[in-house]
């Protein structure tokens, strides 16, 4: 007769085996990291710092100094024209290629430093050759450079600090590009002034190798590419739902804040522009001055405040921001149609540091929220770019338009409309995306 094995109690489980249950440890402490905010080093945070204030630095250079330069080596209004407008046809076509390359990328870094490059050696090509294929080429190397490094930055710091950390993160930013070109404006227009205008370009081509000595602080291993290019580290239905381009697309808070961002810029890009032409034709002797003046005051309130608007926009969440911003910018074309003068118009634009640091911050931001868990975080914001650049650039033509046919007080209570229709769109339209639970 078999003898009968013991049953075993229904209570009592079998012992797991050691290696199984460290496994088991080790999986459950690798989610919580996961799950945590990332904490990347002070070496690599302090590195993005002084990469984008170098950037901006080496920015600069491409600003009102290329007129200046291109006017002393006897070239006319109409081809300078001509290759500021090749310059701004690139940069808007390549918003949205730029914003695909840095999803594509498996190294933003590396992508960044390339770009940095080529702008580096437009300015040299500026510098050494002045004549029109060369500075043709140059304008459009440097546009299209222009249009990675903005999606690199915006990605480098989201796969460092993850959505979490982003609000924080693009208020330094802010701080740093501010701070950096307004050392840069000094630097640049005193090297001008005491050398030559060429010298600019020199300084500029100059300035890419401590940007690219910051860019090389940043450690490669910090930066999670996923995270940088906007996938969600889990699956759920909402990262489901906004996985792929199209599901991007369908997004009505994108589509809603691409639109705003186009109002904002159809409204921001032509008012200091008119209003330097009102200032010089009140004072002309002292318009270089003020005009001055009316670009460092938006550059400091945005370098003051641009980390408080990170903070403020976590606690607030994002859409009573923006209508701030918009607020702020309806305020000032409205105070532009009837201040006469000059010195008080210096005064107005604090408006337009409120407005320049809530969008400095804001516009990625809104975009990390709408577009984290698609994998095209950086297409998106190429989507913004574009919007931006056409706004930017019908704005010029229709304030001038408008300005020429019915004064210029009646072009800036126009743009004060359009600021306006902006802030209506926000309050009406535009979801509260920053209340939307984000995995890191």
């Amino acid at each position: 007769m078999p003898i009968a094995r013991p049953s075993r109690s229904p209570d009592r489980e079998p012992r797991p085996d050691r290696a199984a249950e460290a496994g088991a440890r080790e999986a459950v402490q690798d989610h919580g990291r996961t799950m945590a905010r990332p904490v990347p080093s002070r070496q690599s945070l302090r590195g993005l710092d002084w990469f984008i204030f170098f950037l901006a630095d080496v920015q600069t250079g491409f600003g009102p100094f290329i007129a200046v330069y291109l006017t002393t080596q006897k070239w006319t209004q109409a081809q300078i024209g001509l290759v500021l407008s090749i310059g701004g046809i690139v940069g808007l076509i390549g918003q949205m290629p730029g914003g695909a390359i840095i999803d594509a990328a498996r190294s933003e870094r590396r992508v960044a430093g390339l770009a940095v490059a080529a702008i580096g050696c437009s300015a040299l090509a500026y510098a050494v050759w002045p004549i029109f294929p060369v500075v043709a080429g140059a304008a459009t190397l440097h546009a299209a450079a222009s249009c990675v490094l903005g999606p690199a930055i915006a990605a480098i710091s989201l796969g460092l600090v993850g959505p979490r950390g982003m609000a924080e993160r693009l208020g330094r930013n802010a701080r740093f590009a501010s701070l950096g070109s307004g050392v840069a404006a000094a630097v640049m227009g005193t090297c001008g002034y005491l050398i030559s205008s060429r010298a600019v370009f020199l300084v500029t081509f100059i300035l890419a190798f401590p940007t690219l000595i910051a860019l090389s602080r940043i450690r490669e291993r910090e930066i999670d590419i996923a995270r940088a290019h906007g996938h969600a580290l889990q699956e759920d239905s909402e990262g489901a739902r906004l996985s792929g381009l199209l599901g991007l697309l369908r997004q009505r808070a994108l589509l809603v804040f691409a639109l705003g961002v186009f109002l904002l810029q159809l409204a921001n890009a032509a008012m200091l522009p008119l209003m330097a032409g009102v200032v010089t034709t009140k004072s002309s002797e002292w318009a270089p001055m003020l005009i001055a003046f009316c670009i460092v005051v938006p550059q400091a309130i945005v370098a003051l405040t641009s980390p408080s608007v990170g903070a403020v926009a976590q606690q607030w969440g994002r859409r009573p921001l923006l209508m701030l911003g918009f607020a702020a910018l309806t305020v000032r074309g409205a105070l532009f149609a009837v201040v006469h003068d000059p010195y008080v118009l210096v005064a107005v634009q604090i408006f337009d540091g409120v407005t320049a640091a809530v969008f400095a911050v804001m516009i990625p931001l809104t975009v990390a929220d709408v577009a984290f868990g698609s994998g095209h975080f950086n297409l998106a914001q190429g989507i913004v770019g574009t919007a931006t650049g056409i706004g930017a650039s019908l704005s010029t033509v229709m304030a001038g338009f408008a300005s020429d046919r019915f004064g210029s007080a009646t072009a800036f209570m126009g743009l004060s409309g359009v600021a306006l229709a902006g802030l209506l769109l926000i309050a009406l339209l535009m979801p509260e995306t920053g209340q939307r639970e984000i995995r890191a």
